[in-house]
């Protein structure tokens, strides 16, 4: 490196400044067209900000270490700082205050741009961004909030948790109208696993087959993969036809209309007036990224307020087996929230675990396994089954006073 003339170092931190500035622009437009599209006014984009921050991070770096490097070279000492120092602040105003402002007035454009131009860098570089995501991920874990749960022999006295303080009586009408304010769409949305939708990709015989077994009005419509959700249907307008096998790909496409996308941290009281202003009952909940965690509809709102619609649907939940002495072996997949209306318990959902296999691994800090019993304040829980390192089938029973 040392004796490389001054013209291709010089080229090679040009170069890098200006992929550093790209990807930034990139990143800015990105997340503009994103928060539009959150508000019903434009469309979702799903380019991976993991690889554009890992991209441009390290486009700075090589800019930095070249242009320390071309200045020991000419002063020694005093110019790798003086270079440093410079090059540090070109930085800031080429490759992050000035493509963000860019970005700002045609963000449609730069998108389209990475879409086609940073296509191939994005892709390969995506593997080493999400190892790194997942990193940061995992050092931030201990500093989350666990529930006060510890591991418990099955046979263990419960007589020992009579000091604790009793539960507070579930919440009525205007208790929950007050809380929607505290609650957010993340802590009542039907995760992306469960949600039933309609792929394209797949042959009509099969969307066909799963739209006449389908219990529900609205579906979301994509593209292989949930993220890339293009639509909604309204099985309404196409029932007549699936008797008689006579839906095609363009009838049912004519039976969509657009996506409505939510933010995650919307609060349930912003979100029911949103719901009501776009003349809406389903949304598409997406992450800071764009990435898709589900789905939540009015009803899900409503039930937040009022409970259950009919007493009879909590024992109608198929997510709950009831036992002749009084215990439940309930299914890991089965939400926190759904398991605390129809049952009236107080298991703990809110800035944290949605599912019951969640709770169990949260406060396990590890993968659950068979034979394991936890408490969790006055609930007990006994894993049963495991499966793909969840906990699949869990009995759980409450301390009586």
């Amino acid at each position: 490196m040392d004796t490389l003339p001054y013209a291709p170092l010089l080229g090679t931190l040009i170069l890098a400044l200006l992929w550093s500035a790209l990807f930034s622009a990139v990143e800015a437009a990105r997340q503009q067209l994103n928060g539009h599209a959150r508000a019903g006014e434009a469309e979702q984009h799903t380019l991976p900000a993991q690889a554009l921050v890992l991209c441009a991070s390290l486009g700075r770096l090589l800019v930095l270490g070249l242009a320390c490097l071309i200045g020991q070279r000419y002063s020694g000492e005093h110019g790798f700082w003086l270079a440093g120092l410079c090059a540090t602040l070109a930085l800031l105003v080429l490759t992050e205050y000035l493509p963000r402002r860019l970005a700002r007035r045609n963000p449609q454009a730069y998108v389209s741009l990475g879409a086609s131009l940073l296509k191939l860098p994005l892709a390969a570089l995506q593997p080493v961004a999400c190892l790194l995501d997942g990193t940061a991920k995992l050092i931030l874990r201990p500093l989350r909030v666990q529930p006060n749960a510890v591991a418990l022999h099955p046979q263990d006295d419960d007589a020992q948790d009579d000091d604790e303080p009793h539960e507070p009586p579930r919440q009525g009408l205007i208790e929950g109208l007050q809380a929607l304010d505290k609650i957010t769409v993340n802590d009542i949305l039907v995760p992306r696993n469960e949600v039933d939708g309609i792929n394209l990709d797949d042959p009509i015989e099969q969307v066909i087959e799963q739209l006449i077994l389908s219990r529900h009005t609205r579906l979301p419509v994509y593209h292989n993969d949930i993220n890339q959700v293009e639509a909604i249907l309204n099985t309404k307008l196409i029932s007549h036809l699936l008797p008689r096998a006579e839906l095609t790909l363009e009838k049912l496409q004519a039976a969509c209309y657009e996506p409505y996308f939510v933010p995650e941290s919307t609060p349930l009281q912003m979100q029911l007036l949103n719901f009501h202003k776009q003349q809406r009952r389903m949304g598409v909940v997406v992450d800071e990224y764009g990435e898709v965690l589900g789905i939540v509809t009015l009803e899900d709102i409503l039930e937040e307020i009022v409970g259950e619609f009919e007493d009879e649907q909590s024992l109608d939940n198929p997510h709950i087996h009831p036992q002749p002495d009084g215990r439940f072996i309930i299914e890991g997949t089965a939400s926190l929230r759904e398991l605390n209306r129809s049952l009236g318990w107080h298991l703990p959902c809110d800035g944290g675990p949605k599912t019951l296999n969640g709770l169990v691994t949260e406060a396990l800090e590890s993968i659950p396994a068979s034979a394991v019993c936890l408490k969790v304040g006055r609930y007990r829980l006994e894993i049963l089954e495991t499966e793909d390192n969840c906990a699949s089938k869990v009995l759980v029973w409450t301390i009586t006073r």
